[in-house]
């Protein structure tokens, strides 16, 4: 009898814990729709199509992209707050699906409560930017001649709650300076601007200033990423070069609505770091300016919750709202 019952242990315990194993391994058994709350052609959309592409190819399965675009990437949000949470509706989206929460008076779902975040792809980091004709080469400069020119410099963004727009904000309160926004309709828009010389500072995201940079449209000062960008090896961190402590680096992530098994979100994470681990897919990230992530699940979700709270005191310190 003793015999009988150490032997039936782990046959219980097997088939207790064997169903979600089994059912993760069989994942996905059709095709999984992958909603961007974004339109084509945008960073969302290109990083997405390039994991996805990949992805299918690793399980076996399409990961048929859904296009679905507006109020910053709220409408579609809601069909995937809204879907089954059977790992067969995901979602690529950026550090904004975080802002949204405090930018919209009221959203149709719960950006904390229910989504559940599968893997980090990308950071997307930004280069503070000035016009050529601003006597400044450092952020240093920049500062000294911001604070002996109050409320004469003025910056663009590509609208009222976006990520240059609440990366500037945390830079102007953190440096102590006193600047002017200009918002405009779009990142190209806000670039267009700085380069026309309407506006004489920017703090866009490298990918849309790296041309005219090159080009010597444009110079950059500092980055506002930690680290180094390797498209801009010579740019320094701001952290490092005049504001101490500073860091705003908006990211690219996977969701999956809240509930969907562990075992599945696991499984979707680990494809998903050795695609963003394949020498060509990191190769043309990089060239994008765009840096492949490899944060764990506990790691992104914390990530989320802490970002969370940023956005929202950055959204309150530059009075955006949208209602």
């Amino acid at each position: 009898m003793r015999w009988y019952l150490r032997s039936a242990v782990p046959v219980v315990l097997a088939a207790l814990l064997s169903p979600p194993l089994a059912f993760a391994q069989a994942y996905p058994a059709k095709t999984v729709r992958v909603v961007i709350p974004w339109p084509p052609g945008g960073s969302n959309d290109v990083v997405g199509r390039i994991v996805m592409q990949k992805l299918g190819e690793t399980l076996g399965q399409q990961f048929v992209i859904d296009n679905r675009p507006g109020a910053a990437g709220s409408i579609g949000s809601d069909v995937v707050a809204k879907a089954p949470a059977d790992g067969y509706t995901l979602m690529v989206h950026s550090t904004t699906h975080v802002g949204n929460a405090h930018l919209y008076k009221k959203l149709p779902y719960d950006t904390l409560k229910d989504f559940t975040g599968v893997a980090m792809l990308v950071s997307q980091p930004g280069v503070l930017t000035v016009h050529p004709s601003l006597p400044v080469k450092s952020v240093k400069e920049f500062i000294a001649l911001a604070k002996s020119r109050p409320g004469q410099i003025l910056y663009s963004t590509s609208g009222n709650g976006s990520a240059p727009h609440l990366s500037m904000a945390l830079f102007i309160s953190m440096a102590g300076i006193d600047i002017v926004h200009v918002p405009y309709k779009g990142g190209a828009q806000q670039v267009t601007a700085l380069v026309a010389g309407e506006a004489q500072a920017s703090l866009a995201t490298v990918s849309t200033v790296i041309e005219q940079i090159r080009a010597g449209k444009l110079r950059p000062l500092g980055v506002n990423s930690l680290q180094r960008v390797a498209v801009l090896p010579d740019t320094p961190p701001i952290a490092q070069s005049g504001v101490p402590g500073y860091e705003m680096s908006p990211w690219i992530g996977v969701f999956a609505p809240s509930g969907t098994p562990r075992a599945i979100v696991d499984r979707l994470h680990a494809e998903i770091g050795k695609i963003l681990r394949m020498p060509d897919v990191t190769r043309t990230l990089s060239n994008q300016a765009l840096e492949p992530s490899l944060a764990s699940v506990d790691q992104f979700n914390a990530t989320i919750r802490a970002d969370y709270d940023k956005y929202g005191k950055l959204i309150r310190l530059a009075g955006a709202r949208v209602e």
